[in-house]
């Protein structure tokens, strides 16, 4: 098993001897509002699906989703969360080279040398606040097949817009380009941002309904692509990928009648409201960089003599559990990611990054003048 994900809520309750539910969470960047109600009361009401195989090629699950977002059928397939399609991705479409736009989450890079693919990276800069520059793209494309661009990106909440992305598939018909838009649904508007309709024989779009709805352990993704690429996975994604109450799940989650739009909708006014207050009480900690985001994360980067591992650390002794991004490629130990949650959780945790950061400015002012003292 390749490992290269955030932190470990279960392993933090066992180290501090305490239940689960006790840790904040603010590493996992899942919806806050935790699941639709509605949907828990339907997967409980239908929990001896259990007892039953599930669909062997989860057809339901993926003619509803393409029915909801009013696409081909035959151009959707599901799988067990967008990772299990991302692995998949090298044999399908017999990937040689690949570019990866980054930083950016590491199953990209993973699911390439697990299949000996040889990768090539084109990172944006905090310099530039992290925002991708295509013509950076462009220059290294000359050598590869296939491009991963997470957009919005995980972890820097940054976003590219969909005319320059239409413009690299459109331009580039040679290479197959694999656009992850997990996060997009936390985006206002994001449906008309999505390319799930641009219907491309070089175009895959990876979309999951884990994260908005908050149901990671359900496990549901899908890849959308021209129905001949669609074919290719068939032959790669193992039978009944995707069990019997995620089946269940996006029957419930894409019924005309769910209110799925409304939930989407009020999910991110809260985000919205909860990054202004978090960047609000961030002006207690100017030491600590905030980067723009357009998602329900916010990547910062540490000052010079506080890293990752101390604030984290720190921070798990009040059961706040954070992301430590030095896995990500083009990061380090310098940067960490914060997935905004309840007013409460948001607050207290810029509460105690402010008190770190004074903290530090102390350190460093009583050692300067130890120094100019000649101690």
């Amino acid at each position: 098993m390749l490992h290269g994900h955030g932190g470990n809520s279960m392993e933090l309750a066992r180290e501090l001897g305490c239940s689960r539910q006790e840790i904040i969470d603010m590493s996992s960047n899942i919806n806050p509002l935790g699941p639709p109600p509605d949907l828990i009361r339907y997967l409980k009401h239908h929990i001896d699906a259990v007892g039953f195989f599930p669909e062997v090629d989860g057809r339901e699950a993926s003619e509803r989703f393409a029915d909801s977002c009013r696409i081909d059928p035959k151009r959707v397939l599901a799988g067990n969360g967008t990772t299990q399609i991302i692995y998949s991705i090298p044999q399908a479409l017999e990937i040689r080279r690949a570019l990866i736009v980054g930083p950016t989450y590491s199953d990209y890079a993973d699911a390439c040398h697990l299949h000996n693919v040889k990768t090539t990276f084109a990172f944006a800069e905090a310099s530039k606040k992290f925002q991708i520059d295509i013509n950076q793209i462009k220059t290294q494309l000359d050598k590869v097949n296939a491009v991963f661009i997470c957009n919005p990106n995980n972890p820097t909440g940054s976003l590219i817009s969909p005319h320059e992305l239409k413009y690299l598939c459109r331009s580039y018909p040679g290479i197959y380009f694999i656009i992850d838009e997990s996060y997009l649904p936390f985006v206002p508007g994001g449906e008309a941002l999505s390319l799930r309709k641009l219907d491309s024989g070089n175009l895959l779009v990876l979309s999951s309904i884990s994260k908005i709805f908050a149901i990671p352990g359900l496990r549901i993704g899908f890849v959308i692509s021209a129905a001949e690429i669609i074919k290719k996975f068939q032959r790669f994604l193992q039978p009944w990928s995707v069990n019997s109450l995620a089946q269940l799940a996006v029957r419930k989650l894409t019924a005309i009648e769910n209110g799925a739009d409304v939930f989407i909708q009020k999910t991110q006014r809260h985000i919205q409201a909860e990054r202004r207050r978090f960047l609000d009480a961030a002006k207690d900690f100017s030491d600590i960089q905030l980067f723009p985001s357009t998602t329900n994360f916010i990547l910062a980067g540490l000052p010079y003599g506080l890293q990752a591992e101390d604030v984290i650390n720190q921070l798990a002794q009040d059961k706040i559990l954070i992301r430590n991004c030095h896995n990500f490629n083009g990061l380090s130990n310098q940067f960490i990611r914060i997935s905004l949650k309840t007013p409460e959780a948001n607050n207290m945790l810029a509460a105690k990054l402010s008190k770190m950061a004074r903290t530090r400015g102390d350190r460093i002012w009583k050692s300067k003048m130890e120094i100019s003292a000649g101690r």
